[in-house]
């Protein structure tokens, strides 16, 4: 079978650096912290008490009451990303084969509050059993995926991935097999997460992996300094339409990179920590290369996982030097979450979102907050700390990990 390329000609988010991608890649640029104390809840007795936030948002700019009544907040985001998306690419919605078109969403948790809201109220009624009638369809994963099609009626490919921190870049990968394969011309791809909330942050503070830096939130999440302490929590939706590329060609689409290779591992070691020599992120991202058909000294900028956990970052550092060789120490290396905290199941293509930035605008973003680099890292490694870096990006590779030992890994070349 010919493999058709693939090319991304729409892109839309609402996340803590902002509700739209001009607001994202301005902040981006500028090193701006999504971090402050949380408002979506009391967290006055909780050992973290501040996240990555949206700022600003309000449903019924979006929805109306109806609608805000049967979408759990991880999919109002997603609905947001994806018609931002949707617009952006120009598809023409009246002569486009909508049995063509498909939707691959990711989400690590879906409609946590909705479950917790629900379960609150079941207690605090006695234990009567009075069910919204929308409970299971508001937070359910894959829901998220389901209304996208509605609103547009895509009949092609529609799912959910769901590999916890890892799911964005799984459905990706996904959506782009549907195109290269023949399955689709076109695939929204992308993810959400809401999980700013009390039972995300209560279960991730029991299991010591949040920052609790309270007196200094906007420096919390710091990847690669000696002094990190955890991640910082974050919320939100990125979502990318990935085209054939004559499809796209045709139509006269603006186009603005393509999307060439994933790659997918297990660390088949532990059910959170990843393996200390990074032996998966190491297979993901061979296999990523390999799949694209390039060489490691293509690779001009990674967007590195760096979640800012103190067993996390240094893995990971270790698996892309493997990987790269001596040719490392010439890329430039980031954690955008450094900014936008961690999306959890959004991660991935949010962070694709900041890949497509460094391809487009010729900025790589920065690594903010590291004040004392971790002796355990080589110094010689650009890491891009405290302000973006102009630099020609023709390739990006992005990597996301998730509990349970995913690895994900997307490459995208300037077309």
């Amino acid at each position: 079978m010919t493999e058709r390329r693939v090319v991304v000609t729409g892109i839309g988010t609402i996340n803590p650096l902002g509700n739209n991608v001009e607001e994202y890649f301005s902040n981006l640029e500028k090193g701006v912290s999504g971090a402050a104390p949380i408002t979506h809840f009391n967290a006055e007795k909780f050992k973290t008490k501040f996240a990555c936030e949206v700022k600003n948002y309000d449903p019924s700019q979006y929805f109306d009451r109806k609608e805000v009544r049967k979408y759990d907040l991880f999919t109002q985001y997603a609905l947001v990303a994806a018609s931002q998306a949707v617009e952006d690419s120009g598809l023409d919605l009246e002569t486009v084969d909508k049995e063509q078109v498909g939707v691959i969403w990711s989400s690590g948790i879906g409609g946590l509050k909705s479950f917790f809201d629900e379960c609150l109220g079941y207690a605090e009624g006695g234990m009567t059993p009075r069910f919204s009638p929308f409970f299971i369809p508001r937070m359910i994963a894959d829901i998220a995926a389901g209304f996208i099609s509605m609103k547009y009626g895509f009949m092609g490919p529609n799912y959910c991935t769901v590999s916890a921190c890892a799911s964005s870049n799984h459905g990706m990968i996904a959506a782009f097999d549907a195109i290269r394969y023949g399955k689709a011309d076109v695939m929204v791809a992308g993810g959400s997460e809401a999980a700013v909330n009390e039972p995300s942050v209560g279960g991730f503070n029991s299991m010591q992996a949040l920052s609790t830096r309270n007196d200094d939130p906007e420096h919390a999440s710091r990847p690669f300094d000696k002094d990190r302490d955890g991640f910082v929590v974050g919320e939100g939706a990125g979502a990318l339409i990935l085209e054939e590329y004559e499809h796209a060609k045709a139509r006269g689409a603006k186009i603005y990179c393509e999307i060439l290779g994933g790659g997918a591992s297990a660390d088949a070691y532990h059910f959170t920590a990843p393996h200390p020599e990074g032996k998966g992120a190491i297979k993901a991202m061979r296999d990523a290369l390999k799949d694209a058909g390039i060489t490691a000294d293509e690779i001009d900028y990674v967007n590195v996982h760096g979640t800012s956990t103190p067993a996390g970052d240094l893995p990971e550092l270790k698996a892309v030097a493997e990987v790269l060789g001596d040719h490392v120490y010439d890329v430039n290396i980031s954690s955008t979450k450094s900014m936008t905290g961690h999306l959890l199941g959004a991660a991935g293509a949010v962070e694709a979102l900041a890949c497509i930035f460094a391809i487009t605008h010729g900025v790589v973003p920065p690594t903010i907050n590291c004040e004392n680099l971790d002796p355990a890292i080589d110094p010689r490694l650009n890491l891009t700390l405290g302000t973006a870096q102009k630099r020609d990006v023709k390739c990006a590779l992005s990597n996301t990990f998730g509990f349970g030992g995913h690895n994900s890994t997307v490459i995208f070349r300037k077309l």
